[in-house]
C-alpha cells in the first residue's frame, strides 16, 4: 500500500507537467486543426533564456515570469513568422510547417550558441522531501500538482466565463460558423497561441527546474510527451489532453516500479506499446468530441 502511494503521488507529480504540456498542444488543435510539433521549442527557447539569465546572477524568482513571457512570446512569434502564412493550407501542409519550425529553431541555436549541454543552478527545494508517516514524499511533486490544479482551474474559468473563452470553444466548435457570428479569426488564433504558450511556459519552469539543463534538442522529449498525452486524451478534448496527461506519467511511473530490474530501461518502449493498443481498440482516445473545423 505504501509504494501505491508513493507511485501514485511520483506519478501525478510527471503526469501533471504532461497535462500543461498536452493542454497547449489541444488548444491548438482545437482552434487551426494543427498538431503543433514545434511546442517543445518554447521549452528549448526558455530554458536558454533561463540559462543566460542565471549566469548574470538573476534568481529564480525572477526565472518563473521570464518563462512564461519568453514562451508566450516565442508562440506568437512562431504563429507569426510560420503558421500565419500557411493558415488555410491542408493538414499535412501545416503539420510539415510545424516540422519545419522545429528543425529550423533547433538548427537556430546549434550554429549560433552550441550543440552542447548548457548546466544551470536549479533551487535548492528540488530535491527535498518530507515525510507522512512511512511515506516520503517530494516537495517538487507537491509543489506541481497544486500549481497545476490552480493552472487547470484558472484555464477552466477563462473559457467559460470569458469571451476569449466564448469565442474560443466556438471556434473549436465549428470556426466558419463563429467567424459569421462576428468572431475575428486574427484574434481568436492569436490568442489560442498566447494560450498555449502560457500553458508551456508554466510546465517550462518545473521541466527546466528538473532538467537543470539546456541543449538545441531539448524541446523534443517535452514535444513527444505533450503529443502523445493529447492523443491519449483525445486531441479535440482539452479534459481529455490533461486526463491523457496524467495517465501516461502514472503508466511511466508504475511501470518503471513494477517491471523487473533487468527490463526496467525499456519502460518507455512498453509505455509506446501500451498507447499503440489504446490507438487500435480506441483510435478517438480516451475521451472522444465532434472533430473541430480549422481555419
Amino acid at each position: 500500500m505504501l509504494s501505491l502511494l508513493q507511485n501514485l503521488i511520483d506519478g501525478l507529480g510527471r503526469g501533471s507537467i504532461y497535462a500543461l504540456l498536452a493542454l497547449g498542444v489541444a488548444v491548438i488543435f482545437g482552434v487551426m486543426h494543427l498538431l503543433n510539433f514545434a511546442h517543445g521549442e518554447l521549452i528549448t527557447v526558455s530554458g536558454y533564456v533561463a540559462f543566460w539569465a542565471l549566469g548574470a546572477g538573476w534568481s529564480w524568482w525572477v526565472m518563473v515570469p521570464l518563462i512564461i513571457v519568453t514562451s508566450v512570446a516565442t508562440s506568437l512569434v512562431i504563429e507569426r513568422v510560420a503558421f500565419s502564412r500557411v493558415r488555410g493550407a491542408s493538414d499535412f501542409t501545416l503539420l510539415l510547417t510545424s516540422f519545419g519550425v522545429h528543425f529550423v529553431v533547433s538548427a537556430i541555436f546549434l550554429l549560433y550558441v552550441s550543440a552542447s549541454v548548457k548546466n544551470f543552478s536549479r533551487p535548492g527545494w528540488v530535491a527535498d522531501t518530507f515525510s507522512i508517516g512511512s511515506l516520503n514524499v517530494e516537495i517538487f511533486d507537491m509543489v506541481v500538482i497544486v500549481v497545476t490544479i490552480v493552472t487547470l482551474i484558472g484555464t477552466t474559468l477563462l473559457l467559460q466565463r470569458t469571451m476569449f473563452g466564448l469565442a474560443l470553444r466556438a471556434a473549436a466548435a465549428d470556426f466558419d460558423t463563429a467567424r459569421l457570428m462576428g468572431v475575428k479569426s486574427d484574434s481568436v488564433i492569436r490568442g489560442a497561441f498566447a494560450l498555449s504558450g502560457f500553458l508551456a511556459g508554466i510546465a517550462a519552469i518545473f521541466w527546466l527546474m528538473r532538467a537543470g539543463s539546456v541543449q538545441p534538442s531539448a524541446g523534443i522529449d517535452p514535444m513527444l510527451k505533450g503529443v502523445l498525452a493529447a492523443l491519449i486524451g483525445g486531441l479535440a478534448s482539452l479534459r481529455g489532453a490533461v486526463l491523457g496527461g496524467f495517465a501516461l506519467g502514472l503508466a511511466e511511473v508504475f511501470l518503471r516500479s513494477w517491471l523487473p530490474d533487468s527490463i526496467a530501461s525499456l519502460t518507455e518502449g512498453v509505455v509506446f506499446v501500451l498507447i499503440a493498443l489504446l490507438f487500435i481498440f480506441r483510435p478517438q482516445g480516451l475521451i472522444a468530441t465532434a472533430t473541430a473545423e480549422r481555419v
